[in-house]
């Protein structure tokens, strides 16, 4: 392992090279103008994977981008880790607020600026060279390795739970290692064991047939923006509670030793309102911001327009008006139960004067790693020895949905092993990768792999 660590200090500015070369490919998979950016960025990690001499390396075509597959079998005995990332990313709009070119990558006070950086070719590429560093160090790797890299994640990954469904026995694996998640705090190890499902809907609202001049018609016919507002409206309750009928039928409590555990987090909610520019929060009642954010369900309006927004005034009754709205989900709750509940009840609390059309977008399934799995108690070993402090446990309220069904799939559970940080930015302008956790997160990835048959 020495040899191992050593090639990793040596070879930092190599790996830090690599890395800017991928991150200079825009594989924005929301454009289909960016299609063959995003099977160049397939190709980069599969001719990445193939100088390592693996056992096998295959480009495997779908209906939509590529999804790039590794393996190395070394003792069959040992376990075998199946390693998941993304090499798509978000767009970088609005450009214009970027400090620097999104495709470019850019260090400044140890951070890496780059759309990707963090989300998620920065930290899904350390178990790669974590990887080589065994192989070109002329180390034994102590364990099987499989690495599925996949390029629609951030398009709700619609043909890879097909592929792990159709190629079940080639991903047979002991448990998945996932880095797309984040510290809980900078210089913090965090583990996430726990992830909240995503259902995601769409309303449009319709009431005359065209657009009416305000004057003539206001007063007399229903404005569907005001009609939809109304309806948005009714959804939350004063106590903060998500008000469709059945929607907490079936999320499981928090445990008194799971809202303790939340006690114990190092977290300053003063800093948190100043980091986002907030005088108060909002949510449910009777819980903590963290529990919130984290570990409870949640109903968000992502996008809301109707009528007129170019410059200057005009005087329209618009006909129709439009919203996007994601719930979180936590444990047991179904997202297609969920949809159908918010399906009915956005019609229900609708008024006649106006016709309802609910389209169901994409979602996944909620997800909890158990405690006492000896992946995660390795994955603890691995952090605590390189960041020489003991890694907190965490849940996180995004969603990864993969990883429900990578459960459901091969029966393996998930290790998700964060080396970003929430403040990175992602999805945002100006993401960003600490390079320190970069190469920390190498580190902590090839020691993950020597520790693992010690408690497997």
């Amino acid at each position: 392992m020495e040899d191992v660590q050593a090639y990793i200090e040596s070879n930092k500015e190599n790996f830090k090279a690599e890395l800017f070369e991928l991150l200079r490919i825009p594989s924005i998979s929301t454009s289909s103008a960016h299609r063959q950016e995003v099977r160049k960025a397939a190709n980069f990690l599969f001719e990445q994977l193939e100088s390592l001499n693996l056992d096998q390396v295959t480009l495997f075509e779908t209906d939509g981008n590529p999804i790039v597959y590794g393996e190395l079998t070394t003792n069959p005995s040992k376990p075998t880790v199946l390693v998941y990332g993304h090499y798509d990313v978000q767009p970088p709009d609005p450009e214009a607020l970027w400090e620097t070119p999104p495709f470019e990558p850019t260090v400044r006070n140890g951070d890496i600026y780059a759309r990707g950086a963090s989300d998620d070719k920065g930290q899904s590429f350390t178990h790669l060279k974590a990887l080589e560093s065994y192989i070109r160090s002329g180390t034994d790797f102590p364990v099987n390795i499989k690495f599925i890299y996949e390029g629609e994640e951030e398009i709700g990954s619609p043909h890879l739970v097909p592929f792990i469904e159709e190629h079940r026995e080639l991903l047979a694996c002991d448990m998945v290692l996932i880095s797309d998640t984040a510290m809980f705090a900078e210089d913090t190890p965090s583990i996430t064991y726990g992830l909240r499902g995503l259902t995601y809907m769409e309303v449009e609202v319709t009431g005359p047939n065209r657009d009416l001049h305000s004057g003539v018609y206001g007063g007399a016919v229903e404005n569907p923006a005001i009609a939809l507002s109304n309806m948005i409206a009714q959804l939350i309750d004063e106590e903060g509670r998500i008000a469709i009928p059945g929607f907490y039928d079936n999320v499981k409590p928090l445990t008194d030793k799971e809202r303790e555990a939340y006690k114990k987090l190092p977290f300053d909610e003063k800093e948190y309102k100043e980091e986002l520019g907030l005088k108060a929060l909002d949510g449910e009642k009777g819980y903590s911001t963290l529990e919130r954010a984290s570990a409870r369900p949640t109903l968000d309006v992502n996008g809301l327009w109707s009528g007129y927004q170019g410059e200057g005034a005009k005087t329209v009754l618009p006909s129709k008006a439009a919203a996007k709205i994601s719930m979180r989900l936590v444990p047991n709750q179904d997202p297609k139960e969920i949809a159908r509940l918010f399906n009915d009840h956005i019609k229900s609390i609708a008024p006649e004067t106006v016709t309802v059309e609910v389209t169901e977008h994409h979602g996944g399934h909620p997800s909890i790693t158990d405690l006492s799995f000896y992946g995660l108690k390795a994955a603890a070993k691995a952090f605590e020895e390189i960041y020489a402090k003991e890694p907190l446990f965490t849940r996180e309220g995004g969603s990864i949905p993969i990883v429900a069904d990578f459960q459901r799939v091969l029966g393996a559970q998930s290790i998700l092993m964060g080396f970003g940080l929430n403040s990175d930015a992602i999805h945002s302008p100006n993401e960003k990768f600490a390079l320190k956790d970069f190469y920390r997160g190498i580190q902590t990835s090839a020691k993950f792999f020597e520790v693992l048959p010690e408690y497997g």
